[in-house]
């Protein structure tokens, strides 16, 4: 079966403690994210990454050991993890270590993933050697199939092993005419400040399940609503906390299933609480929705809680302007889900968004307005060298994606990068819309 356009697939590793996991996850995903010790059950809460390899994209999972240990609660809440990342993985690398051979430990693993009909891999790690590889044939009694010998610590073998990954994975299906005149809005935030209760208030029933309790949504859900002739898709998302809040069990998935919504959706609704600061996590969401290049719109809920007098959406206003600077095109409204207060202006808000990113310049335009601002403001030298744009282009729309060709691409710098697209704002507004902008050597 096809996963949704946009989409990407899970691949989880799993197998005993100490067999190397987190190498093997710092090596698919090419950064050295997992904690990586000789001690076994270093890793024990999920972590997740990109991986890409040959033109294909999927999302790996590190897991903590199974060890199956009886009244061990650390290791149940391990274990816990380890099979909710198993349930929801479109494949499994299950890894074994070819200086120790099989286990009763593997053959308790491999039997707990025969019985989940996923694809399995089986990585015989640790195969530094010559002779280390023959060992991995030892693996045949697990009744897995084929065992790729591999290395993560040198990276040895992981170009067959990662061919046989994508061979397993299920394809994702191309955007197809409905997916691209149906709006995905993805509505996210810390836990509690609102969500489910905004969804039902948008969609005028009672859908999700609504309390005080953070973390009462563990699943993306989807709804439906009709407006303005437009099909809108609102995803309803369990709360995205701190890495280090985030308590074992299936709040993590919970929140890569958040982290796939943004990614999927085409305007993200970001929930923060008016009766606290904006936080550090608010930001970092923010963060996430503009490296996914969205539209955003920021609700500030609970108003009805907040002490009113003439001046304090005056001094609200600036608040959110400083903890997203970053994000100067996102529009604000202060809002209450418990009372409907601004609700109506949502739907319109988000519609607009969309258009923004439907919005196309001609290149005759933009040329003319690019040649403007570095005629206003030159790109500073870097290493005796200054940048020259030769021309520039927009390639695409959801989201208006930029092409600057030039004779460096490196001497792009960020500051430069941000002053040439808040000139192209000053003139298209893009309101409500991230916007990309690259650079590209010019063929000589």
């Amino acid at each position: 079966m096809a996963l949704p356009a946009g989409d990407l697939p899970i691949v989880a590793l799993v197998g005993r403690p100490n067999v190397g996991k987190s190498s093997l996850f710092n090596r698919l995903t090419e950064a050295p994210q997992a904690v990586v010790e000789a001690a076994a059950g270093t890793t024990r809460d999920r972590l997740y990454a990109e991986a890409d390899w040959g033109g294909g994209r999927f999302l790996v999972v590190d897991t903590g050991g199974l060890a199956f240990e009886p009244n061990d609660t650390l290791q149940e809440q391990t274990a816990k993890q380890a099979q909710v990342a198993i349930a929801e993985a479109d494949a499994i690398i299950f890894i074994v270590d070819v200086v120790t051979g099989p286990t009763p430990l593997d053959m308790d693993v491999a039997a707990l993933l025969r019985r989940t009909g996923k694809p399995i891999i089986l990585a015989a790690n640790k195969a530094d050697s010559v002779g280390r590889s023959e060992g991995a044939s030892e693996f045949y009694v697990l009744g897995m199939g084929e065992p790729y010998p591999v290395s993560a610590y040198h990276g040895m073998g992981t170009g067959d092993l990662l061919d046989a990954v994508l061979e397993a994975l299920p394809a994702v299906e191309p955007p197809t005419e409905e997916d691209d005149t149906r709006l995905r809005v993805a509505i996210v935030g810390r836990p509690n400040v609102g969500k489910s209760l905004l969804l039902n208030r948008l969609l005028g029933e009672e859908r999700t399940v609504v309390s005080a309790i953070p973390g009462t949504t563990r699943d993306s859900i989807d709804s439906i609503v009709h407006y303005e002739g437009t099909e809108l898709i609102l995803v309803d998302t369990a709360g995205i906390r701190k890495r280090a809040q985030v308590v074992p069990g299936v709040e993590h998935y919970s929140v890569l299933r958040s982290l796939r919504a943004i990614r999927r959706a085409d305007v993200a609704l970001l929930l923060t609480d008016a009766t606290e600061p904006f936080t550090s996590q608010d930001t970092h969401i923010g963060g996430i929705i503009t490296d996914e290049t969205k539209g955003a719109v920021l609700l500030v809920n609970k108003w009805d809680l907040v002490a009113k007098d003439p001046h304090v959406m005056r001094r609200f206003q600036p608040e959110a302007q400083r903890a997203f600077r970053f994000m100067p095109w996102m529009p604000t409204l202060f809002v209450s889900a418990l009372t409907g207060q601004r609700v109506n202006r949502i739907l319109d808000t988000i519609l607009a968004a969309a258009r923004e990113r439907e919005r196309r310049i001609p290149t005759g335009q933009l040329n003319e307005l690019i040649g403007r601002a570095t005629a206003a403001h030159a790109p500073p030298s870097v290493r005796g060298q200054r940048l020259k744009i030769y021309y520039a282009t927009q390639v695409g729309m959801r989201p208006p994606r930029f092409v600057f060709f030039v004779n460096d691409p490196s001497l792009m710098h960020y500051g430069y990068r941000r002053y040439l697209e808040n000139s192209i704002r000053r003139e298209y507004a893009f309101h409500g819309t991230a916007i990309r902008l690259t650079a590209r050597q010019r063929d000589r």
